[in-house]
Order: structure tokens, then sequence, then C-alpha cells
């Protein structure tokens, strides 16, 4: 049953942020664009397209391995713009028949079930702080901090990990919604299972290079990469710090489809990935108010497996 634990604990932190970001600012930054939703959808369709006609064609590994990792990037990109349709930031009016369909479209990459996504990230929203009923906490962060238990999330035991955490969070779930991502996860087993047949009937390992290896082996580690900068490196005793601040550069934002900025997100959910870089120059002064130190990826890296620290705790002061 969904407490609302984030929003029950929130304390003064709405307040605060009313003072770091002028009113009329923010309403610009809530501004849906539907084109420049589109577009970015455009741009990883293309990329999805032409990644997976080199990975065919090229057997040179100089070459093809580039575009593996540049493949699994564009599937994190899907789930990303995924993520969007959840909190209706492709368009200004509900279009269900068109975010049904992209929806499925954005999943099928990496072949999560788009309903139990939806319920799964809002879920994450209300419960955030939760160790028992945000989703994300309870299921899918490491239960034993032993950095080879951390090294699986970085493999193909990812498909698994998940798996198994989805599972358990679906316990609680209706039996229609159950049913729903039961149909969602045959229709991606059966189209990645298509796509991997035709791939094997090219020979010459194209099987390898352009499905196993992108989905895979280079994936997982730009997941985790990415989920290592959302929630890992905060201040529990402090909801203004219960997400991980990455600021990060154009390639970072541009790869990550500036999902890199996680903590903005949670701070304001209805603001479009577009406006989340303006948003965080804007937040800059509150963080720094704040005291909530900057990441960068290599640090967030350094602190999981050198450090080992533990997830969901503080970082950056020790």
């Amino acid at each position: 049953m969904a407490t609302g634990y984030y929003h029950q604990n929130l304390g003064d932190l709405k307040s605060r942020l009313k003072e770091a970001v002028p009113h009329e600012e923010l309403k610009k930054l809530h501004v849906i664009q539907p084109g420049r939703h589109l577009l970015s959808a455009f741009r990883l369709f293309l990329s999805y397209g032409l990644a997976l006609g080199l990975l065919i064609r090229v057997e040179q590994p100089i070459y093809w391995i580039p575009l593996a990792i540049w493949q699994g990037f564009t599937i994190l990109g899907f789930i990303i713009l995924l993520h969007e349709l959840v909190h209706d930031l492709a368009f200004r009016k509900p279009r269900p028949r068109i975010q049904s369909l992209l929806a499925t479209l954005y999943a099928l990459p990496s072949g999560i079930a788009p309903s139990q996504f939806r319920r799964w990230h809002l879920d994450h929203h209300d419960e955030l702080g939760s160790d028992s009923e945000d989703p994300k906490r309870a299921h899918l962060s490491p239960k034993s901090n032993q950095r080879w238990i951390k090294f699986l999330y970085f493999t193909p035991a990812l498909f698994l990990i998940y798996a198994k955490a989805a599972g358990r969070a679906a316990k609680g779930y209706t039996v229609e919604l159950r049913r729903r991502i039961a149909l969602e996860r045959i229709m991606a087993v059966l189209v990645h299972g298509g796509l991997a047949y035709l791939l094997y009937q090219q020979g010459d390992g194209v099987l390898f290079r352009a499905w196993f290896c992108p989905l895979f082996l280079c994936f997982p580690p730009i997941f985790l990469l990415n989920r290592l900068g959302q929630h890992y490196s905060i201040d529990p005793d402090d909801p203004a710090h219960w997400s991980t601040r990455v600021d990060g550069h154009w390639l970072w934002r541009w790869l990550f489809v500036n999902s890199n900025h996680h903590i903005e997100h949670h701070y304001y959910p209805k603001v479009p990935h577009y406006h989340l870089p303006a948003l965080n120059r804007q937040l800059r002064p509150f963080f720094e108010e704040q005291k909530i130190a900057n990441n960068t990826y290599s640090s967030l890296i350094w602190n999981w497996f050198v450090r080992n620290k533990p997830p969901h705790s503080q970082w950056s002061s020790s």
C-alpha cells in the first residue's frame, strides 16, 4: 500500500525551493514543447537504426566495439524518453493512443514492460526515502555491500536482478496490471527473439556484435552508471538531498538525455528533460547554500567500488 513517504517527510523543502527559483522562470521551465520531445525520439531512432546497420556490416573490432557502446547509450536513452511519458511530458494535452504507442516503442530496445515501469517509477516518486516502500531502494539496490555483488550490476546479471526486483514489486499490483505486464514481456521476448534469429541468419558473428554485445554487455554498465547518479550519494537526514547532484557537462547531458539532472527532476518532476540544464543553473545557489555537493561520474565510481560506500548514504563528506 502506498504511504506517500516522501511527501510526508518533506519538511520545509517546498518553501525553501520557492525562494530558490523565481516563479516566472519556473513557469517557463514547465512549458512542454512536443516538438523537442519528438526531436529527441527521432535522434534515438535514427541512432539505433544506423548503429544496428553498421554493426551488421562492420567486422573490425576497432569499429564495432565503439558502435556497440554507442548502442548501449541509445538503449538507455529510450528508457529516459519512456520516463518522460510516465510524467506526461511529451504532449501538452493527453494523447493516450500516441503515448501508448510511443511507450511500447521506447520500451522494446531494453525489453522492459512499460506498464510496470510506469507503476514502479510513480511509486518511487511517492515513496522516495523509504527503505521498504520505494521499489528502487527496496528491491533493486544491493542489500549486501560487497564488491562482487556490486560488480554483477555491470554484467548481464543485471537483467536477472531487475527481473527478480520487478517480480517482488509486482506482488502488490492488481491482477489486471500483472496480466498486462506479462503480455508486454511476452511481446518483448518475441520481438527480441525474432531480431536475434534474423541476425543469427547473417552469420559471421553478427548476432553477437549487433544484438548481444550492445544489449547484454554495454547497456548494463551504462545503466548502472546512470543509476549511481540518482540516489546513491545522498544525505539520509535531509530530504533536500535524497537525490544525487550531478551537474555534468554537455557530453554526459547528451549521452544521458539530461537524466544526470536527477535531483532537479525530483524537486520538479513536471519539468521536461530539455529544460533540466536550465533548472540546474537556477538551482546552483540553492545547492551551495544547502551544502549539496556536485558529483562526477568518476567520483561516483570511485566511491562505489574503491571506497566501497553503501548505497543511499553520505559519500561526499567522508
